[in-house]
């Protein structure tokens, strides 16, 4: 019979000790949620930027899509991303810029090479910089895509949109 010699001592340690591993637990739970919440805002931010980028390849390729060596302008498209019929991103398109412009004597309007001596066309390789950009208001995602692009123009069309 080993009974401690003041038993009375012996009862506040315990709650002491719980209260102590209560705290410990109750601080490794509040710390896994704030991890959880701090991860699941990380993923959704690059689900938002991706998106964006998304949209503005979506408005690069209606850009390329059309006559924009014609006369280049700054375009503003609306992007319906998920094609549920609402606009999800609005997309600024910058003015398409011609950066340079290369002969081209290879290229001809016919089906016979005939080269640029012979031929009565000059074609060039002109390098186009196009550039999107895209703010949304919602997630606050933004996204800058900038693209180059090679079209072949001749002398008429060369002149009027390339230095």
């Amino acid at each position: 019979m080993n009974m401690p010699a003041f038993p009375h001592a012996q009862r506040g340690i315990t709650l002491f000790v719980g209260l102590i591993l209560m705290v410990l637990i109750t601080l490794m739970v509040i710390t896994a949620f704030t991890l959880s919440t701090a991860n699941l805002r990380s993923v959704g931010n690059m689900q938002s930027r991706d998106e964006a980028i998304a949209a503005a390849n979506n408005a690069i390729e209606q850009v390329l899509d059309s006559p924009f060596t014609d006369a280049p302008q700054a375009e503003q498209l609306d992007i319906d991303i998920n094609h549920d019929g609402t606009v999800d991103y609005e997309v600024s398109i910058a003015t398409p810029v011609c950066i340079s412009a290369a002969l081209d004597a290879t290229a001809t309007s016919s089906s016979v090479t005939l080269g640029t001596a012979m031929s009565t066309v000059n074609n060039w390789n002109t390098a186009w910089d196009i550039v999107a950009t895209v703010n949304d208001a919602k997630t606050g995602a933004k996204a800058v895509v900038n693209i180059g692009v090679r079209v072949l123009l001749n002398q008429t069309q060369k002149d009027a949109v390339c230095p």
